[in-house]
């Protein structure tokens, strides 16, 4: 067994602790932090290497989240699905250059009235800030409009006449869907620019927003395997434009702009608020301070300064609302209760108190120990400081390693079922390391009753 390494800084009384444990699904570690912005030169993540008897190991750690807090999280695997620096952004393009993109075709207006009959409200979809969206059809091979439900169904998004501002936003939608392709995207079809008309065509995304699963009263409860594979969908989209090149800010993470196809894949739209990354030495990007309320990082608010991280605090955010079933922002509710961070940040410190904020809608049909890893990760994304927060690479290996039997729930106190998964789980490991996994399994599976 690799040796644990110890820090300790009694003056200051900072203490820095790894705890590796073996519980059938990885390493994973432990990182306690007291005051540990009194400690110069200790790093916020990033892996330690550390010899043994074999070899050497590498340990991934994360620091920085909450005083005199516990919080373990898996260790991202060497074959993690990610790949760097897949997607590359020529910047800056003019106008011209953006609109001449070979992936994308110039729609004429009068073609995308008659494929949504004259825009007519039966073929609404829905609304907002940026205008309106209407289903339609088109010919696949002409994309000329055709019969309702025969060809391509598209989703046709007609702007707002918002003068300039308005015309940066579409553009800006054109400049990167007309160049990025990933399957946690949504695809751009074509798009259309006439006098003071700009539309956008998009693939039509059948399931719609995750906001109206999570929140619509008469949606149905999305299981919990469901929910982590939008989650981890959602991360990948991230995690590609954090990587492409140069980097792609995307502003603007919530719910509904979460789109979900049949099967719920999860796809990222509207692209009106993305902006290219820092370059070179910079760390950051100075603009104008945009997004929605109750998803907007703390920093990026107060100063302007706009980095990746700033997207990983809005991930945070979504991924409360999906462990919850809460709006981020929710005035119906009490005065304590509105903010979810704030409501919400109390028991993600301690996983017995952790039932108390899950959705009541999956009256326990989750697993205790992923549902804890989710809540920690979701704890450090909304860090206040961008600099406690992981990379999206790090948010995806932790989302993609939760093991298969943990992504579908089991009736919450159901004895005999934990009495079995206990005594399998404890089959599987070596002896040394066999009660202790079992206490751990016993506690993360009792019912609130008997935890209290």
């Amino acid at each position: 067994m690799v040796p644990v390494p110890q820090i300790w800084r009694t003056k200051s009384q900072f203490c820095l602790h790894f705890d590796q444990k073996f519980l059938g699904m990885g390493n994973w570690f432990t990182c306690c932090v007291q005051r540990r912005e009194k400690v110069a030169g200790v790093p916020k993540s990033g892996i330690l290497t550390f010899a043994n008897s074999v070899g050497t190991s590498d340990y991934a750690y994360y620091s920085g989240a909450t005083e005199h807090a516990s919080h373990p999280l898996p260790v991202p695997g060497k074959n993690s699905t990610r790949k760097k620096r897949t997607g590359i952004v020529p910047s800056p393009r003019s106008e011209s250059e953006i609109l001449s993109s070979p992936y994308l075709r110039a729609l004429l207006l009068s073609e995308l009235a008659k494929a949504t009959n004259n825009f007519h409200r039966d073929c609404l979809l829905g609304e907002g800030g940026f205008g309106y969206v209407y289903k339609g059809w088109l010919c696949e091979e002409t994309l000329t409009a055709s019969r309702p439900g025969s060809g391509l169904g598209v989703a046709v998004k007609k702007l707002k006449p918002r003068g300039l501002q308005g015309h940066k936003e579409w553009l800006s939608e054109v400049n990167y869907l007309g160049q990025l392709r990933h399957p946690n995207l949504v695809k751009l079809i074509g798009f259309c620019l006439e006098g003071e008309n700009r539309l956008l065509v998009y693939e039509f995304m059948p399931r719609g927003s995750l906001e109206n699963h999570l929140f619509r009263k008469s949606a149905s409860v999305l299981p919990w395997a469901t929910r982590i594979k939008v989650a981890i969908g959602a991360a990948r989209g991230l995690s590609f434009l954090h990587d492409a090149e140069p980097q792609v800010i995307y502003r603007d993470f919530k719910a509904s702009n979460i789109l979900l196809d049949p099967d719920f894949n999860a796809k990222l739209s509207d692209f009106g608020l993305a902006k290219s990354g820092p370059t070179g030495d910079h760390s950051h990007v100075s603009t104008q301070v945009m997004g929605t309320q109750g998803y907007t990082a703390p920093e990026y608010l107060t100063t302007g300064k706009l980095t990746a991280k700033c997207d990983v605090y809005s991930f945070g955010v979504v991924l409360l609302e999906l462990l919850t079933g809460r709006r981020v922002m929710d005035k119906k509710k009490t005065r304590a209760e509105q903010n979810l961070i704030e409501w919400a940040t109390p028991y993600l410190h301690d996983k017995k108190k952790l039932f108390r904020i899950m959705d009541t809608k999956l009256e326990g049909q989750y697993p205790r120990k992923a549902a804890t890893i989710a809540a920690t990760l979701a704890l450090h994304c909304v860090n206040p400081e961008a600099r406690g927060r992981p990379d999206m690479s790090f948010v995806l290996s932790v989302l993609e390693q939760l093991p298969s039997k943990y992504t579908s729930g089991r009736p919450f106190g159901d004895r005999r079922k934990v009495s079995k998964s206990r005594h399998k789980s404890e089959s599987s490991l070596p002896g040394s390391v066999r009660t202790k996994h079992a206490s751990c399994v016993s506690e993360g599976t009792k019912s609130p009753r008997e935890r209290s």
